[in-house]
């Protein structure tokens, strides 16, 4: 754990990362708003909290009380927590399409107002609020660090000038709603503070430190998050508590879409399952979403997309040739040693600052040079067990080598059962096809390779006479 090195968006440094209590890493991470699906930009986020959290431990939130949200919902005649029910699940089924590991809890703004309340109590009794129109206004002019993670220039700042919406232009620093007074036909929470609902920003706050204590290790989001909403959760949380609200906060920066912003004008938005219905895979999206590291911005391209498909391909090619080859016996010189390197400067990698293109740089090179090895007659069986052990490491982290996109898929919705025959029957068909071919019995062969190849599953039969299937 000492060996690892991440940016601290606060101090603006790349930092040794040491947690508070050896062996525990309290981690918490801003959730999707649940007011419609989710998109790729969000799940660029996510993918770089899952990979940290395969090394720490991962907490994440729903916002499912929201300006959106309650608009919404008051549009639709029905509850906050019916209208956003189709949301959460579906962000439930994507990450678990997308490989994205639960966190310790998943937890719901709607089911913590009692410390969200209890939160703004503390900061009223230290004259950080004021009321206005039934809200209750932070009062930032009270809070003299406030800027510190967004570095926003306060020399223009109005004195008392206030804003109600959650989301407002970086820039406009204004006195932020912790409590607002409910608005005809509105969702409203009966309370200690009066009649009303919690200002987003007061949410995480609130949530974060009931799990995790006052003090945090680690805070992630998306850039687009650290002002205001990151900024205004420092200023709650340390103005009622007077304690460092979290040591280390990490954000990943914006997805661009083809070189451009992504936009619902512009045709270029698209959620998870909007590129699901286009037929790409799931393990690809994982795949290209991570190999950006995720200070750096990433430009989701279909040809990036594709690429990512043919790499995951290569790999999985590569531990199926390992896995079914027949290599003389022994150990090749050097190959035990060249496999250790790659799993130092994949650790290294990872280690520095979640630098995953230079985690799978490491991968691809022990690939290239084993497979080089092997088509040479160079590869002994001996070297097998230490490179599917480095490959297995690393896709504890990453997560894209299992091949069950067409189980993913079909769980979603996306095709039927038509869409492709399961592992098992795959297996059968080409066991009966093997035993054909050895009784020379090439017709009934040929029949069953033209059912697979149909039913979307190709057939390849290597030089050393093992066979190897993948779906198209």
């Amino acid at each position: 754990m000492a060996d690892i090195h991440l940016h601290n968006t606060l101090s603006g440094k790349i930092e040794n990362f040491v947690p508070q209590k050896a062996g525990e890493v309290r981690m918490y991470t801003c959730g999707p708003t649940v007011y419609d699906y989710a998109h790729i930009g969000n799940y660029r986020t996510f993918v770089f909290q899952d990979i940290l959290r395969r090394f720490l431990k991962l907490r994440m939130n729903l916002t499912d009380v929201d300006d959106r949200i309650i608009a919404n919902a008051a549009t639709a005649g029905v509850s906050i927590r019916d209208y956003t029910a189709k949301f959460v699940q579906a962000f439930f089924d994507d990450c678990k399409t997308l490989s994205i590991e639960a966190p310790e809890h998943w937890i719901r703004a709607t089911d913590h107002i009692d410390e969200m309340v209890k939160l703004i109590q503390r900061l009223q009794e230290k004259s950080f609020t004021y009321p206005g129109e039934g809200s209750i206004y932070y009062r930032i002019a009270k809070f003299p660090q406030y800027g510190k993670l967004s570095k926003i220039d306060l020399t223009g700042i109005q004195a008392g000038a206030r804003v109600d919406s959650d989301r407002y232009e970086k820039e406009s620093a204004r006195d932020f709603a912790l409590w607002k007074a409910p608005k005809p036909g509105e969702h409203f929470w009966e309370t200690a503070i009066g009649r009303g609902r919690p200002g987003w920003h007061i949410e995480c706050s609130a949530m974060a430190m009931k799990y995790l204590g006052e003090t945090l290790d680690i805070h992630t989001g998306g850039i687009d998050l650290a002002f205001p909403h990151h900024e205004n959760e420092i200023a709650q949380s340390e103005g009622a508590t007077g304690k460092p609200f979290v040591r280390y906060w990490l954000h990943a920066e914006h997805l661009l879409v083809e070189g451009e912003k992504m936009s619902k004008s512009e045709g270029n938005f698209f959620t998870l399952r909007d590129l699901l219905a286009k037929g790409y895979k799931p393990s690809a999206l994982r795949f290209a979403l991570a190999s950006v590291p995720y200070r750096k911005q990433l430009n989701f391209t279909f040809d990036g997309l594709q690429q990512a498909a043919s790499s995951l391909e290569r790999l999985r090619n590569f531990v199926d040739r390992l896995k079914r080859g027949k290599f003389p016996a022994g150990k090749q010189e050097g190959m035990a040693a060249r496999t250790a390197k790659a799993r130092e400067e994949f650790d290294d990698g990872l280690s520095d600052d979640l630098n995953t293109a230079r985690a799978l740089a490491a991968v691809f090179d022990l690939v290239r040079e084993a497979n080089i090895a092997i088509d040479k007659g160079e590869f002994r069986q001996g070297d097998v067990p230490a490179v599917l052990e480095f490959l297995a490491a690393f896709d504890k982290v990453f997560a894209v080598m299992e091949d069950n996109d067409g189980e993913k898929l079909r769980a979603l919705g996306y095709g039927g059962s038509e869409s492709g025959p399961g592992d098992e029957e795959i297996d059968k068909l080409v066991a009966e096809r093997n035993a054909a071919k050895k009784r020379r019995d090439f017709a009934t062969a040929d029949r069953i390779r033209k059912e697979l190849a149909d039913r979307g599953i190709m057939i390849e039969d290597a030089k050393d006479g093992s066979v190897r299937w993948k779906r198209k």
